[in-house]
């Protein structure tokens, strides 16, 4: 059973089920002999490793997947988590045990590797395939190649963000800027992934950049609207809301220090976003009192808003690596988000509206992950969680802040912590009513 410690940090103890000694056998290595310590100690490694690689929903899942695992092979698992490591304890059937640390910075860049850990997870619960193939296909998943292209990368993230674009300001003027400031940041990202240099200060070089570009080239005239809301959808891509909405569920959870660090983390990010910015500000000698959040007259018909977001799910997918299979059921929940939340919004606030929202987007997501064959929970929750856009409300009220503008820039902040944590809980409720029930 799960328990909480003192320091809140949850720990997941797993012991061997109760089947008979010869159902044991049977599931465990297919041979008739339960796995041995070490293969099954290097395998629960390795799987660990990838899990916090891709826990971008959550760490509960790590402890879940890994538990689960060791007992397919007649062993159990003892895991004590933070977001970017775990003390990993594996016992076997006779009793020894080995304890190992496993390190994985979490990420949602490689979403190919969560679909394709899918169905091998599901065979090994079921028995189907044995301790030393599970290790060779798991080995194959860390070291297969992107899918797509770096240009293709390149591509996703400029589609990303113009499909954003219309949210901040429905304007011709915002989609044509987001077009050439995408452009800037897409090139930053995929240069990163091969300089891990700059992969460590990305966020507070792309905002400087795409600053300096945005005053000097296009925040020349007021009436077209604010400098942050046309730098926004450029830097949607590098701004932490997933980090901020899991770190959010985890503490709702009570995973108090998983919850915690992955919070101060996320809070860390959207700081470079804003001193990038300041910086932009600076090189070009521009008061901070330009950094003004008004929108621009709405001159966008409604099909343009609503093939938006058509343009924006096909970036979600050639952005974070998701096969284009799934394109479709991501598409269908993005317009059931947007449209339980544009409804709701209406009815009970912004905070009701985003709550039923990210309820609605968990229960979907929840109900049509079930089955091998399925997309996982985290890839059908992605698109539609970058709908509510929790992260851009922190970018905006630092920025604002910053320009003098006080009012409005608290106001954006404590939208923040209400629409965070709206839509934590929220995914939390979805995701409790619609769970299968544990063994």
């Amino acid at each position: 059973m799960p328990f909480v410690g003192t320091a809140g940090t949850l720990v997941l103890r797993v012991g061997r089920s109760e089947e008979s000694d010869v159902e044991q056998r049977a599931v465990a290595g297919l041979d008739g002999l339960p796995a041995g310590l070490d293969d099954l100690t290097a395998f629960l490694t390795r799987l660990t490793g990838l899990l916090l690689r891709s826990s971008g929903e959550g760490a509960h899942l790590v402890e879940r997947a890994v538990a689960d695992a060791a007992r397919a092979y007649g062993g159990s698992a003892s895991l004590l988590l933070v977001p970017e490591a775990a003390a990993l304890a594996v016992t076997a059937a006779d009793g020894s045990v080995r304890t190992v640390t496993v390190h994985g910075f979490p990420e949602v860049f490689r979403l190919d590797q969560v679909a394709a850990l899918k169905p091998l997870l599901a065979e090994v619960g079921a028995g189907r395939v044995g301790l030393a193939e599970a290790e060779r296909r798991l080995a194959a998943i860390e070291a297969a190649p992107p899918p797509y292209p770096w240009w293709l990368k390149f591509l996703g993230i400029v589609l990303f963000s113009l499909g954003f674009a219309p949210l901040m300001q429905p304007t011709w003027y915002e989609v044509g800027t987001t077009a050439v400031l995408a452009a800037l940041a897409a090139a930053f990202a995929v240069t990163a992934g091969r300089l891990p240099r700059l992969a460590l200060i990305l966020p507070l070089v792309v905002a400087a950049t795409v600053s300096v570009v945005t005053i000097e080239l296009f925040a020349d005239d007021p009436a077209r609207g604010g400098p942050v809301l046309l730098m926004l959808p450029a830097l949607f891509y590098f701004v932490p809301g997933d980090y901020l909405s899991a770190a959010a569920a985890e503490l709702a959870a009570g995973l108090i220090t998983t919850g915690a660090i992955r919070l101060v983390y996320a809070v860390f990010l959207l700081v470079q976003l804003y001193v990038g910015v300041l910086l932009g500000v600076l090189v070009t000698g521009t008061s901070t009192h330009a950094l003004f959040d008004m929108a621009a007259e709405a001159d966008l018909p409604r099909w343009a808003l609503f093939l938006a977001w058509i343009v924006f799910t096909a970036g979600t997918l050639l952005a974070f690596a998701i096969p284009p299979r799934w394109f479709l059921p991501l598409l269908l929940l993005v317009y059931l988000t947007v449209g339980v939340q544009s409804a709701c919004t209406k009815l009970v606030g912004e905070a009701g509206g985003t709550f039923l929202a990210a309820a609605v987007l968990a229960a979907a997501a929840t109900l049509i992950a079930r089955g091998t064959g399925r997309p996982p929970r985290l890839i059908l929750l992605l698109p539609g969680f970058f709908t509510l856009t929790v992260g851009s409300l922190g970018m905006r009220g630092l920025t604002t802040l910053a320009g003098g503008y006080v009012i409005q820039g608290f106001d954006d902040l404590l939208k923040l912590v209400t629409v965070v944590t709206a839509l934590a809980v929220g995914l939390v409720v979805g995701g409790a009513l619609t769970s299968a029930p544990r063994r």
